[in-house]
C-alpha cells in the first residue's frame, strides 16, 4: 500500500460519518458499523479515545534487527537500526477501565517503525494468539449479540447463541487471561498474516510474535483484586525510568498446508521461527494526551518487502481505524 493511504483512509472516515446519520443502520459501511458497535459496549464515544483500546500509555524507543531479519524480508527497518514508537493499551473503549478488570484484555501493542530518510511502517497486535472471528463481519454480529445480551434478555442470549455457533470465539472468551504484572511481562501477537520478500526475491507467510526479554509473569488473584486501577499505565514508565524494556520481535513461518486467511487458526507451535530483532523501550513520551490523540496506527502502511495477506479482518482494520481516528477528532 502506498504511504498516502492513511490519509485516504481517514478523509474517507470525514465523509463517512458526515453522512452516515442519514442511513438505517443496516445500510451503514461496516467500517462505521464497527465503530458504533463498540461505542455502544462502551457508552461512548468517549471525546478525544479511540472507540476500543481507548486506555493506553506510549513510549519510545529503537529497535536493533538482527542478522536472520533480512534472509525474510528486504524492508528497510531489518536492514538498519530504527527508532519506534509504542502504545500499550487495555481492550474496549472505556477510558477508565481498571488495569486488572478481565475486560482489559486481551491488551494491545501497537509499534510504529520510523524509517530513516522519511516514512514508517506499523504493526498491531494482541495479547492472545488468535481472534475469535474470521471475518469483520463476523467481528460485528458478535460484538451485536453482546450488545443484546443485557440481564434483560431471554435465554439463550443473541451471545450465548453467537458463542454456540462460533467454536472460535467460545474459545477465545473463555481462555483465561489473569492480569499480567507488567506489559513489560507479557508476550503479543500479530493474528493477520503477510507476506515476506527477501532480496533474492523468496517470499514465506508468516505472522509476527512480540515475546518480552523479562519473561511472561502474571498477577495472583490476590494481587489482581488490589491492583490500583492504573496499575500498568503508571507501572511502564516507572519501569523505563529505571532502564530499558525489551522485547524479542519473531516471525513464526507458515507451512504450505497452513490458513493465512483466518486469523481464529493458531498455527502450531512447531513452525519455524525467525528472529527479527530486539525492540529496546527507553524513554516515556511527555504529552500523552495530544500523542495518543494524534496516532493512528495502520497495519497496512508497509514498506517494500512485506506485503498483506488477503485476510479480511486485516483489511477491514486501517477502514475502522480511520473511522475511529475521524472521530476523536470532532
Amino acid at each position: 500500500m502506498k504511504r498516502s493511504a492513511p490519509v485516504v483512509i481517514i478523509l474517507w472516515a470525514f465523509c463517512t460519518l458526515a453522512n452516515v446519520s442519514a442511513l438505517a443502520d443496516d445500510q451503514k459501511p461496516l467500517p462505521v458499523a464497527l465503530v458504533d458497535a463498540l461505542n455502544k459496549l462502551s457508552g461512548g464515544p468517549h471525546k478525544g479515545f479511540r472507540a476500543n483500546h481507548a486506555k493506553g500509555v506510549m513510549v519510545e524507543g529503537t529497535f536493533t534487527p538482527a542478522p536472520s531479519a533480512a534472509s525474510l524480508s528486504k524492508a528497510p527497518h531489518f536492514a538498519k537500526r530504527v527508532t519506534v514508537l509504542v502504545r500499550f493499551s487495555d481492550t474496549t473503549g472505556v477510558p477508565t477501565l481498571p488495569d486488572a478488570s478481565p475486560d482489559a484484555s486481551p491488551h494491545g501493542m501497537a509499534i510504529r517503525f520510523n524509517i530513516p530518510g522519511g516514512g514508517s511502517t506499523d504493526i498491531v497486535s494482541i495479547s492472545a494468539n488468535g481472534f475469535p472471528v474470521a471475518t469483520p463481519e463476523d467481528f460485528l454480529a458478535f460484538l451485536t449479540a453482546v450488545a443484546n445480551s443485557g440481564p434483560a434478555a431471554a435465554k439463550p442470549t443473541p451471545v450465548e447463541q453467537f458463542l454456540g455457533s462460533h467454536p472460535a470465539a467460545l474459545k477465545f472468551v473463555t481462555t483465561p487471561r489473569p492480569p499480567p504484572v507488567s506489559f513489560a511481562t507479557l508476550a503479543f501477537y500479530g493474528v493477520n498474516a503477510f507476506k515476506f520478500t527477501n532480496a533474492q526475491g523468496v517470499s514465506r507467510y508468516a505472522r509476527y510474535q512480540i515475546v518480552p526479554v523479562a519473561g511472561e509473569h502474571a498477577l495472583s488473584e490476590a494481587d489482581a483484586a488490589k491492583a490500583a486501577p492504573n496499575y500498568l499505565m503508571d507501572e511502564l514508565p516507572q519501569r523505563i525510568a529505571k532502564g530499558a524494556v525489551k522485547f524479542r520481535l519473531l516471525a513464526q513461518l507458515a507451512k504450505e498446508s497452513d490458513t493465512i486467511t483466518d486469523g481464529t487458526v493458531v498455527w502450531p507451535a512447531d513452525r519455524e521461527v525467525v528472529e527479527l530483532g530486539t525492540i529496546s523501550l527507553t524513554s516515556t513520551v511527555k504529552d500523552q494526551v495530544s500523542a495518543q490523540q494524534g496516532i493512528m496506527f495502520n497495519p497496512l502502511a508497509l514498506q517494500p518487502g512485506i506485503e498483506p495477506s488477503a485476510d479480511p479482518v486485516l483489511l477491514a482494520r486501517p477502514p475502522a481505524y480511520g473511522v475511529s481516528y475521524a472521530q476523536r477528532l470532532q
